[in-house]
């Protein structure tokens, strides 16, 4: 079945099997701020996401580097959580045009709602289970702050 990743031994089941009550979400983005059925993986730090359930390619991928998670009350959806960057910037995310070309993602942060308070808990418990902190990524923050402003001084 399954040989070759376990040391020769099959997966556990629970790994192989998706289950719809954690995997489905809305997600509020993009120019018009509007609602779309997405179906989510959380995986190997990162969440996936994909049109629908029988697609091979995710339409998006949000690392979970450097980011947080909370709850979030919106007016237009319930049981919303939101990721974000704490420091204001743009997450670190791409996904697929159209014509299957790749960009990089232009948020500051993604609204998602779940079907569920629980299910709303759930995803966030996972998402910072999930999140790391990379401090290469600090550091080239700096890096650029310290060039922009020695930069500036010199004008």
């Amino acid at each position: 079945m399954n040989r070759g990743i376990n040391n020769g031994e099959d997966l556990p089941t629970e790994l192989l099997t998706v289950s719809r009550l954690h995997y489905f979400m809305a997600l509020s983005g993009g120019r018009v701020k509007t609602w779309k059925r997405r179906w989510f993986i959380l995986t190997d730090s990162c969440l996936y996401y994909f049109e629908y359930t029988t697609d091979k390619d995710p339409i998006g991928i949000i690392p979970l580097e450097n980011l947080c998670v909370r709850a979030l009350q919106d007016s237009s959806k319930p049981f919303c959580l939101e990721l974000y960057n704490p420091k204001g910037q743009k997450i670190k995310a791409c996904k697929t045009e159209n014509k299957g070309r790749v960009v990089q993602g232009k948020h500051q942060s993604y609204k998602l709602s779940a079907a569920s308070a629980e299910e709303r808990d759930d995803w966030i418990d996972a998402i910072r289970a999930s999140i790391t902190k990379d401090p290469f990524y600090d550091l080239v923050t700096l890096r650029k702050r310290k060039i922009i402003s020695n930069t500036s001084s010199k004008d």
